[in-house]
């Protein structure tokens, strides 16, 4: 690795961060930013995957991104905890990886691997400035840590900003097709698949900031703005 991460996406699983932030990686590799994804878990098993379907899946994806890095911790799946270990674990990437920026599940989620690890990000990000310690890597606090949506209850918490991916969307779901896996094999056919789903989703959220498609991001702590200018939305016709 030449440098630290601009931005650091930590996923369940192989596929929910082309899901759930696949424009935004593409908008941020396009500005010339160092993207990196880590999962916590190798998603197995599934009804039509194996670790083996789903390491080429993802490196089929990882190429459609061109991210800089990506890793996958290799954690239990289906049993994903906020454990001491696991903490260790992703603290570790986060002091050697030095993103600016992390991306993480929103906190709440009727899939406990996914609050786990919304609530595992929490903990690593405050190890990894733990000073007296044997993890590797120099002390660090990753100064921003904002939450996507990988929701599979049918809520609609508010967000804070909403990623205008608009220029990326065709990319993002080539991305979100390597996984044939899990998004295409078994699955229903007729109108709305499981890809229609994913995309209409991006369609509302980039309505919502008169834009044609967008992913939503929270944040606990409050954003600091310098200018307007990047907030005002596109003239209607």
């Amino acid at each position: 690795m030449d440098s630290a991460l601009d931005v650091l996406v930590v996923a369940p699983h192989p596929d929910d961060a082309e899901i759930s932030v696949g424009g935004t990686i593409l908008a941020c590799k396009a500005a010339g930013m160092r993207v990196g994804v880590v999962e916590l878990t190798n998603g197995e098993p599934t009804p039509y995957g194996s670790p083996e379907i789903r390491e080429q899946e993802t490196a089929a994806s990882t190429a459609v991104l061109d991210l800089d890095w990506r890793e996958n911790l290799n954690l239990p799946n289906r049993s994903l905890e906020s454990s001491l270990e696991a903490r260790r674990q992703l603290a570790i990437v986060f002091r050697t990886q030095r993103p600016r920026i992390i991306l993480a599940p929103y906190w709440e989620d009727v899939h406990p691997d996914h609050v786990s690890a919304s609530q595992l990000v929490d903990a690593a990000r405050f190890w990894s400035k733990l000073s007296k310690t044997d993890m590797p890597g120099e002390r660090f606090w990753p100064p921003q840590l904002y939450y996507f949506w990988s929701i599979h209850l049918r809520i609609h918490p508010k967000p804070s900003f909403v990623f205008d991916i608009s220029e990326y969307i065709d990319q993002k779901m080539q991305a979100v097709q390597c996984y044939e896996s899990q998004l295409i094999v078994g699955r229903p056919t007729e109108h709305p698949t499981v890809l229609d789903d994913i995309k209409d989703r991006a369609r509302y959220w980039g309505w919502s900031i008169h834009r044609a498609y967008g992913e939503p991001f929270a944040s606990r702590e409050e954003i600091g703005i310098q200018s307007f200018l990047p907030l005002t939305p596109a003239e209607k016709a």
